[in-house]
């Protein structure tokens, strides 16, 4: 299952997620004027990136929204990148946040998880529900050795508009998806003890993480807030058990690490290694901290 490859990948090489959110402006001039488009230029940086840290990462996510931005060009290289990263025999997410029903739920599906956009994993939305918006997924996750990240409780500001509306029992809305996705969990569940069915869950809030947890002790959870979102090594460590059980994503902070050093633009792979080897071993003190 693919919850058992995450789960290897994790503790062979580190709970480091890179997130490949490409704009083209984060992009060194020196390298992209070599590229006669956008697309072009933004699918040779992440190789870049991919050849650079493949050996130290659990996994790479691409957003898509960076890709879709650029049309017909930023899919192909959406497409390229992901085909990439599985011929280095890494892990990818496709970080697609789809949330839609019934045949349009499973037309992103087959989108996803087949043809030229198939990825190992994807991000996905249940505000339209467990059984409508997630299901169609679950086919490919039982036969197809895929696996899914359900957002339950986010980092960003926003999360605060509807995340923590309570409902008649006094639990907020971010309780209820833990519970629904705790119990999904359990018809996919690898050797590992963790399931393929997973959980997006910001590490901002570290009180919070630590019951959430508890609620979804099967889940493999998808960590954003790292870095940019104001998240550090310390609030990871409520969401991992013994030191697996979840993947962290840092976005620009590794692949535009080559702003915050004194080197040839041209080198930003070597800086994104660099961040890398920062992250994972400023995690791996932490965890040690906690025992």
């Amino acid at each position: 299952m693919i919850a058992d490859k995450l789960f290897d990948a994790v503790k062979n090489q580190g709970p480091v997620c890179v997130g490949l959110d490409t704009d083209y402006n984060i992009i060194p001039h020196e390298f992209s004027k070599n590229y006669k488009t956008k697309g072009e230029a933004v699918y040779h940086f992440n190789k870049e990136i991919i050849e650079r840290t493949y050996d130290i990462v659990a996994c790479f996510k691409p957003q898509i929204a960076y890709y879709e931005a650029l049309g017909l060009e930023g899919l192909k290289a959406y497409s390229k990148t992901l085909k990439y990263i599985k011929k280095k025999g890494c892990l990818s997410i496709g970080d697609i946040k789809r949330g839609d029903i019934s045949k349009t739920a499973e037309m992103y599906a087959k989108a996803h998880f087949e043809g030229d956009f198939e990825g190992d994993m994807v991000t996905l939305n249940a505000y339209m529900g467990i059984n409508g918006s997630i299901e169609p997924f679950l086919d490919y996750v039982k036969d197809k050795d895929k696996g899914i990240f359900v957002l339950a409780r986010t980092s960003n500001k926003g999360a605060k508009d509807f995340q923590y509306l309570k409902n008649e029992q006094g639990e907020y809305l971010y309780e209820s998806v833990a519970k629904a996705l705790q119990n999904l969990s359990q018809d996919y569940i690898g050797n590992c003890g963790f399931s393929s069915v997973g959980a997006v869950v910001g590490c901002t809030n570290n009180e919070e993480g630590r019951k959430l947890r508890k609620q979804m002790s099967s889940l493999f959870f998808l960590i954003p807030g790292y870095g940019a979102q104001g998240g550090g090594a310390k609030d990871v460590i409520p969401y991992l058990i013994n030191g697996n059980g979840g993947v962290v994503n840092s976005s620009r902070g590794i692949i535009g690490a080559y702003k915050n050093c004194d080197i040839n633009p041209l080198d930003f792979g070597l800086a994104s290694r660099e961040a890398v080897i920062h992250m994972r071993d400023e995690i791996r003190a932490e965890l040690k901290n906690e025992k």
